[in-house]
């Protein structure tokens, strides 16, 4: 998955590329630009395209995972890089989910109300 998100997210998954911890940060990126992507389509109401990018990101931090197995561990500059990262998806995520809010009310309206119009 990460090699058809690599275009449209700007980032090199090149195997030269994966063996540094530059790599890895490039993982963290693409995890980051997803979650950009996801609170833009939140605020757009564009839900689908929120799920599509939530199970993208869930494909990259398994790879993530993968990659960073037997790394060596990143440097300063690269730790600081990986925390504002992050900290950034930390905060799209509490965006989207504030966003998300009133949506899922509205489908537990809409569920409530279902069995009952079945009777």
């Amino acid at each position: 998955m990460p090699h058809t998100l690599a275009p449209h997210l700007g980032i090199d998954f090149s195997p030269a590329s994966m063996m540094t911890g530059i790599g890895l940060l490039a993982y963290y990126e693409a995890i980051g630009r997803a979650s950009d992507e996801m609170l833009a389509a939140a605020q757009t109401g564009d839900w689908d395209r929120v799920m599509r990018l939530e199970g993208a990101c869930a494909v990259l931090i398994s790879q993530l995972k993968h990659a960073a197995h037997g790394q060596s561990q990143l440097n300063a500059e690269q730790s600081r890089e990986k925390r504002r990262i992050m900290q950034r998806i930390l905060a799209n995520d509490a965006k989207v989910r504030q966003l998300a809010e009133p949506w899922l009310d509205d489908l537990d309206r809409l569920m409530a109300a279902a069995p009952r119009a079945l009777h």
